[in-house]
């Protein structure tokens, strides 16, 4: 990390180490989203993460385009991440997901696009693809293919850097052995927090000069259909809470910081304008020395 809070990757790009996230989930009006995103750019984020799948695109847009008209940043100060979803990893179809989402945008480019998810569904209209039987219908691809049609765009420029995201080990290694391999990733963004810190995982990109995002870092979504709903936030872990005592700041903010000196870019998501604002202190949060493990 330098002066500008930035890491440099692979490629010679670099990417701001703490970005807002703008998934919206189905109950929160999309307009929220694009309020959201000009207060995260008003109290100094740079690094922007979306997604064709949020379908806020076209509000993320505009909500940069009206903080680069009112003179607060210029567009090469964002740093805008997209992602590629899973009814167009058919190599023909990358391109065209990667325009559909610059146009909703009305960017002239990404500065990174990666594979949202490791699996393939059947392209067409509907996101998410139901058979008859009420299950998703998957897609046979070649990853190798569809990484191929990525690195195609950042030829074109398009996109200046590609990676993917949720991808373990296995599936790295898939691309970075691929014969011909123009490009290699330069992120892979994967749930992680401290109850889920993917050291093996950090420690295999690190060796290969992948960088790891992390999302979910405040612990995971508490969706009754999965988790149990016993589990403790990870919010209210007592380590946690007594570190967050001890430097007088909130255990968020102890938890994010975490992730940073770890190495990870961080991915912070809220539409509350007061936890926007303490979101970006983190980088005022002086080293913590302290271990969290991993609890199943």
């Amino acid at each position: 990390m330098d002066k500008d809070r930035g890491i440099t990757m692979n490629d010679g790009n670099k990417i701001p180490i703490l970005g807002f996230g703008t998934y919206s989930p189905d109950a929160v009006p999309k307009s929220k989203c694009e309020e959201a995103t000009k207060t995260a750019i008003e109290v100094g984020f740079r690094h922007i993460d979306g997604a064709y799948v949020y379908q806020t695109e076209e509000h993320v847009g505009r909500a940069v385009r009206a903080k680069i008209s009112d003179g607060t940043v210029k567009r090469e100060d964002i740093f805008y991440t997209g992602k590629l979803w899973s009814t167009f990893h058919r190599p023909e179809l990358v391109r065209k997901c990667l325009e559909e989402s610059l146009k909703k945008l009305q960017f002239d480019y990404m500065d990174l696009f990666i594979i949202h998810n490791p699996f393939s569904m059947k392209p067409g209209p509907d996101l998410f693809p139901m058979g008859e039987d009420k299950k998703p219908v998957f897609d046979n691809v070649d990853l190798r293919q569809t990484w191929e049609a990525m690195e195609a765009c950042k030829d074109a420029g398009l996109v200046r850097s590609i990676g993917v995201s949720n991808f373990t080990r296995k599936q790295l290694e898939m691309i970075l052995n691929k014969p011909g391999l123009k490009y290699k990733p330069v992120i892979n963004q994967v749930e992680c927090h401290p109850y889920r810190n993917q050291s093996k995982l950090l420690a295999f990109c690190k060796s290969n000069d992948i960088i790891l995002e992390g999302y979910c870092v405040l612990g995971s979504q508490r969706d009754p259909s999965w988790l149990n709903p016993d589990a403790p936030p990870l919010l209210e872990d007592p380590l946690l809470v007594a570190i967050a005592k001890k430097y007088n700041k909130t255990p968020a903010l102890v938890a994010i910081r975490y992730q940073l000196q770890r190495g990870l870019v961080v991915l912070v998501k809220t539409y509350t304008r007061k936890r926007i604002e303490e979101n970006a202190q983190v980088n005022h949060i002086c080293n913590l020395r302290y271990h969290c493990t991993t609890r199943g």
